[in-house]
């Protein structure tokens, strides 16, 4: 039994490490994240761009400084020759071939950046996602464009904000003639990020937004489904196999005890063997063939044989390399693993008394000393083991 559990420690110490692996992969890839500023290798791909209130007659400037290896850099002047001043940075989303067009992001429902404005401002974030049937391809101002608003101040604001729930602006409906209700946008489809000024933000002063870290961040519970399904299979194949290889170990460890005990079942033939040492006869005998009396002691014996105690304790010694006591409890244990398999319908507490025990629990506890099992255990395992015959 101990190199079966040895075994299965060792397995139980590597299923642990291989559940550890998996669910650090699982948990990893269940929370993808994308850093587009700084730009990310094999990550989404964009190039900068700005928007200005030029096509309405306004005269509001920007200029791209930092096109977002380390952050999106603009300076921004905005004048009130409009009707309604306005100016933007753009990061205009490319596949990998520096081609304009909707990428995918399904798999994100969160940006976080830091932002810092010199003076303090506050500054609208949009998105635009393309609307088939709805939207042109190129033509921004037919995607559907949610948004909302974010402060930033000259030591820099960290920002996070949820992209599953922006706020397509009205005038959007009225221009795509589209019904108000339909509120919702895809992620699937994303053409461009926004950053741009709002109502509040100062007029004519040289303004400065620096948008740095930029990163999308998403949960997919799939790889938590996952997880939670290997995790199921990986323990229930160990819980299978320690219970397999511990019935199998059970047996063959009690088949190599019974087999170490089959010299105490010698005390059926000692009637039969000579001894030229009468006395030792006689105590082996008696032990023999009054183990099953609960009485059973060192006095009765030395009353009965007319030996001392010393005597006694010297032949069980010299013999058998036991105590008094413990050759007693090895021939009433025996007996008993022969009576579980021999006597199947025979209630445990019935042997325990049939070989000399009074106390059911107190036989209970030697037993699993002995064997390492507790006797209903043994009786189980019992018919799969070849037993010597009586």
């Amino acid at each position: 039994m101990q190199e079966f559990y040895k075994k299965a420690l060792v397995a139980l110490i590597l299923v642990l490490v291989a559940d550890a692996l998996v669910a650090w992969f699982c948990i990893r890839q269940s929370h993808p994240s994308a850093s587009l500023i700084p730009r990310e290798r094999g990550g989404v791909h964009w190039r900068p761009d700005v928007i200005t209130d030029a096509i309405l007659g306004g005269t509001s400037t920007i200029r791209i400084l930092e096109p977002g290896r380390a952050a999106l850099r603009f300076d921004f002047r905005v004048t009130p020759a409009a009707s309604y001043p306005y100016v933007a940075a753009e990061m205009l989303l490319e596949d990998g071939q520096a081609k304009a067009g909707p990428a995918d992001l399904s798999t994100y429902t969160t940006v976080t950046f830091v932002a810092r404005c010199a003076p303090a401002n506050s500054l609208l974030f949009s998105l635009s996602t393309f609307a088939p049937g709805i939207s042109t391809p190129g033509l921004f101002h037919t995607y559907p464009s949610p948004l909302t608003y974010f402060s930033c101040s000259e030591q820099g604001t960290p920002v996070s904000l949820d992209l599953t729930r922006l706020t397509i602006p009205p005038w959007w409906f009225q221009t795509a003639k589209v019904d108000p209700a339909r509120q919702s946008y895809d992620l699937g489809q994303v053409g461009r990020f926004v950053f741009g000024v709002t109502q509040k933000s100062p007029r004519d002063t040289d303004s400065r937004v620096e948008i740095s870290e930029f990163t999308l961040h998403g949960h997919d519970e799939r790889y938590a489904v996952a997880l939670a399904v290997i995790s199921v299979i990986g323990w229930g194949a160990f819980a299978a196999w320690f219970l397999h290889g511990h019935a199998r170990a059970l047996v063959a460890s009690l088949q190599s005890q019974l087999n170490n005990d089959r010299q105490f079942v010698a005390y059926r033939q000692l009637t039969l063997e000579p001894f030229r040492d009468k006395e030792k006869a006689a105590i082996l005998h008696y032990i023999g063939t009054h183990y099953m009396n609960p009485d059973l002691d060192m006095g009765t014996v030395t009353a009965r044989i007319g030996a001392d105690r010393d005597k006694i304790n010297e032949i069980l010694k010299s013999e058998l390399g036991m105590t008094f006591t413990a050759y007693v409890n090895q021939l009433r244990l025996t007996a008993a693993a022969r009576l579980l398999t021999d006597q199947a319908g025979m209630p445990i507490a019935d042997i325990a008394f049939a070989v000399g025990y009074a106390n059911v629990s107190y036989f209970n506890k030697l037993f699993k000393e002995e064997y390492g099992c507790t006797p209903g255990a043994f009786r189980r395992h019992g018919t799969r083991m070849g037993l010597p015959e009586r």
